[in-house]
């Protein structure tokens, strides 16, 4: 992998099994305004201390490495993102950035809606807003909160504003499966896609159930027993999701196999968690710390060196990632990035 960019074209950057890396899920916070059954243990999480987190001046030198190196997409994530202070004025810095040409978000939407006219003029690519049911009873019972009109307000004005956005559902057995319908009917007259999960043990727990029943293909037949009709459509390049169609209607019905990992060989993403840990994989344990390089006054080459070498021992696939751990998956996708 070359660490330099010719002039007349952009620097592709690739891993040892030749996937390109274009893609980074940056996590600025552990904190969170909700408490989600499958993100967090029922009494929360202890969160890092401030000091722990990465600022936003490491996080903006970070982005600016990798995005010299060919790095063209972040995703900001949290915990949730909206609850930390001066979100919008990095996210203005990263609209600086050159060589990165896209910012994303992904929130619960609880905070979002009064940001709207920032995210406008920031002409942010799209919204990931995770949203597992429209039933307000069961959206206390997942989020231990009772916040779904401020989640749903969020919702009608991302679509009023023409902002681009995904529906995540994580489909959690016992918990929110007969709101897959539901869910999917909202494709019918507003362009979204939806986009339904399985659940991981990325809890604080570790996984719920001995087997997961509600895998990718029992979701498919669910939704294939209600709409007959339903259509594969493209995938999306370095698409994690399986796209559908029902006819007629205007948005797009998506299936993540998180779980099951189907997806690996095409992964284009890197992690790096509030406290600047890299992950090349979700489910590896952490390969590199860059805020503590940072703190240890490294020049941004050798930051560079350090991300290289590492993206040359990636993990073929999220099974030799999990094998490769210390220790068992059970740590929260609050402190992940979601």
């Amino acid at each position: 992998m070359s660490s330099k960019i010719n002039a007349q074209e952009k620097q592709i950057l690739y891993d040892n099994h030749g996937r390109p890396l274009t893609y980074l899920r940056l996590a600025i916070t552990d904190r969170c305004n909700l408490r989600c059954f499958y993100c967090m243990p029922a009494h929360g999480i202890e969160y890092l201390p401030k000091p722990e987190v990465m600022t936003f001046e490491e996080m903006e030198r970070m982005v600016k490495i990798l995005a010299n190196m060919g790095i063209s997409k972040v995703r900001i994530t949290g915990g949730e993102p909206f609850v930390r202070r001066n979100l919008i004025d990095f996210l203005w810095k990263l609209r600086e950035i050159k060589g990165l040409e896209e910012i994303h978000i992904t929130t619960n939407g609880v905070l979002t809606h009064s940001y709207l006219s920032e995210l406008i003029a920031l002409k942010i690519n799209s919204v990931n807003l995770s949203l597992d049911t429209l039933d307000p009873k069961r959206f206390y019972e997942i989020t231990r909160r009772d916040e779904l009109s401020q989640v749903i307000k969020t919702y009608h004005g991302l679509l009023e504003n023409g902002i681009k956005m995904k529906i995540n559902a994580v489909v959690m057995e016992g918990k929110n499966t007969e709101d897959l319908i539901a869910l999917a009917e909202l494709t019918q007259k507003d362009s979204v896609e939806v986009r339904f999960i399985e659940e991981m043990p990325f809890n604080g727990e570790g996984t719920h159930y001995p087997i997961l029943h509600w895998n990718y293909h029992k979701i498919r037949q669910t939704l294939e027993a209600h709409y007959p009709e339903l259509e594969r459509s493209q995938d999306e390049p370095f698409a994690t999701a399986q796209s559908f169609q029902i006819p007629s209607y205007k948005g797009k019905i998506g299936i993540i196999a998180a779980f099951s990992r189907t997806f690996c060989g095409t992964c284009n993403r890197i992690r790096v968690t509030p406290q600047g840990t890299l992950k090349t994989c979700l489910y590896d344990g952490g390969v590199l710390n860059i805020r503590d390089l940072m703190r240890a006054g490294q020049e941004d080459e050798m930051l560079q060196m350090a991300f290289l070498k590492a993206f040359r021992n990636r993990a073929k696939d999220g099974f030799e990632a999990e094998q490769s751990r210390k220790t068992v998956v059970s740590e929260s996708m609050s402190t992940i990035g979601g």
